[in-house]
């Protein structure tokens, strides 16, 4: 068995001025179910397209061993809207359709061939078809009908134009292609997006079925607990190798936090102990006298001179060990994040007081139609439904970004919005700029809140908001909900393009925050957790409503 499949040493990956992975080290040995993770711009994609040979490295040395193939999953399909189905599938089967050519040029061959040659032109076909019985030639289009039927695109012509598909249909179309391909490694970028929770079981079972290796980038965490064995996190240029699958990683981190914190409060207790000697060392050094009576000259002033040196050099040696300290300090682990409510009104008491969002017979054009809806405080509301069904409108109707056709809304609080799309802050603004647009206070305070938070780097408070990834815009949107407090919350798809580690925190703030929350998500962890209300969506319509009290009766 080989020790390795893939191995990076020092590999480094820059554009332009951007180095987004820095000298970057790991292996990965064969059978590995490898889950990669980290915010959206940290670099997963980059690390997945040098493993698949689409882009070299700057530095380094990257070794890829798979005889028996690698198959690749872009994020979007590498063709172009007039291409086939077929064309589709061809590429996604490209090493089986050129072994596919070789056996029938070899096939060729043995017919033309004298017959003096014709015995080593016999073992070279023998070699061909070998390698393609091994890859499961014969069965891959039968796979690809397969694959398409577990994804939920049964019967899907290979006539038909991509033009014709949505989005969602052609990512499983590839998905399904590279699956089909059966290669020894299988490198798949976000291979759960578009996918229902049907089609992403399947496709667990598939993997978890596949005897070679399997590299995943992603951020469905039930996927990654599903499958991986091993998680990969991309961060700040780095990659941090975990062991013993997604559960392993949160443990692991979770040590890192504690030994974080540790080390930041030994640091302290040092500094705090030197400074306490310089001050006991300056008192007692202050208490010998400077001059002695002429009397005591002899026997005496010779013990008192060696009690003030003695006195000087520990203030000489613990100031120079305060100067150390300080000149490397040990940064504190960041705070968790907390969300705080402008009125902490739960319970029982709630119901005597006014809801904090009150809609009714809301229409928005064909998009949303809302009878009535109230939501209290304190009140946990989940919206759900498939795409297209009127949840972000719903979203926008409550921050008040859209107003209905008819019907009325109150809203008479506070809201803080967190949206699924791009930020509307501008792109010339500085990091800590963007965090303070339209707030008190100068960009100094902004910087100083933004490091307390450790949402971001200091490299990266000097970026602008057009540099920056949406994972990073994101976080900047984050920051502005947690430091201020507001008497509704509202989180669309608030999952999206963050690293599993910030929402499995983001989820632990939730949990703390008093005020009223409507969450729309289609992370399948956060909504098997969530306990309150919940709201279905379909064709703009409310489909179903479930208030709390029945939704914990149920679980």
């Amino acid at each position: 068995m080989r020790i390795a499949q893939l191995t990076l040493h020092d590999i480094t990956k820059r554009y332009d001025e951007r180095v987004v992975l820095d000298r970057v080290s790991f292996t990965v040995k064969p059978g590995e179910k490898v889950g990669v993770i980290g915010d959206n711009g940290s670099g997963k994609s980059t690390l997945l397209r040098l493993l698949a040979g689409r882009e070299r490295p700057d530095n380094g040395d990257l070794v890829v061993v798979a005889p028996g193939g690698v198959g690749y999953l872009a994020q979007t399909l590498e063709l172009p809207s007039t291409a086939t189905v077929r064309d589709a599938v061809d590429l996604a089967l490209a090493d089986l359709r050129d072994l596919e050519a070789r056996i029938h040029r070899a096939e060729v061959e043995m017919e033309t061939v004298p017959e003096s040659e014709l015995g080593a032109a016999l073992r070279r076909y023998a070699r061909l078809v070998e390698d393609y019985e091994a890859r499961g030639g014969y069965e891959a289009d039968s796979r690809v009908d397969s694959a398409l039927h577990g994804l939920g695109l049964p019967g899907l012509a290979r006539d038909r134009v991509l033009g014709s598909l949505s989005g969602g249909e052609r990512s499983r179309l590839a998905l399904a292609a590279t699956l089909a391909s059966s290669p020894e490694l299988l490198l798949l970028d976000e291979p759960t997006n578009d996918l229902d929770d049907s089609a992403v079981a399947w496709l667990e079972a598939h993997l978890r079925a596949h005897r070679g290796t399997v590299v995943a980038v992603t951020h469905d965490r039930v996927f990654l607990e599903r499958l991986t064995t091993t998680i990969l996190e991309v961060e700040s240029g780095q990659v941090s190798r975990y062991g013993n699958g997604y559960d392993g990683y949160l443990t692991a981190k979770a040590a890192e936090r504690r030994r974080r914190l540790q080390e930041y409060e030994d640091w302290r207790a040092e500094l705090t102990r030197q400074r306490r000697l310089v001050a006991a060392n300056v008192v007692r050094l202050e208490a010998i006298p400077r001059k002695l009576p002429f009397a005591v000259f002899g026997h005496g002033a010779f013990r008192t001179r060696g009690r003030g040196h003695g006195a000087m050099g520990r203030i000489r040696n613990a100031k120079e060990r305060v100067e150390r300290l300080t000149e490397n300090p040990v940064a504190p682990p960041r705070d968790p994040l907390v969300f705080t409510a402008r009125i902490a009104t739960t319970g029982a008491a709630a119901e005597e007081i006014a809801a904090v969002a009150d809609l009714r017979d809301v229409r928005v054009g064909t998009r949303l139609h809302v009878p009535s809806l109230r939501v209290l405080p304190g009140e946990r509301l989940l919206v759900t439904g498939p795409n297209g069904a009127g949840k972000s409108t719903l979203m926008r109707v409550l921050a008040g970004e859209i107003r209905p056709d008819t019907g009325t809304v109150l809203v008479p609080g506070r809201v803080g919005h967190l949206r699924q799309e791009e930020s509307p802050l501008p792109p010339g603004l500085t990091v800590p700029q963007a965090f303070g647009w339209g707030r008190v206070g100068d960009v100094d305070e902004h910087t100083e809140t933004l490091l307390s938070l450790g949402l971001f780097d200091p490299a990266d408070l000097r970026l602008r908001v057009g540099e920056l990834s949406y994972g990073q815009r994101r976080r900047i949107e984050l920051a502005r909900l947690v430091t201020e407090p507001v008497d509704l919350l509202l989180l669309d798809e608030p999952t999206n393009h963050l690293s599993p580690a910030l929402v499995e925190e983001l989820e632990q703030a939730l949990a703390g925050y008093e005020g009223a929350l409507v969450v729309v998500t289609h992370d399948r962890r956060m909504r098997s957790r969530f306990t309150g209300s919940r709201l279905v969506l379909r064709d703009g319509e409310v489909a179903e409503y479930q208030p709390a009290r029945e939704t914990a009766d149920c679980s």
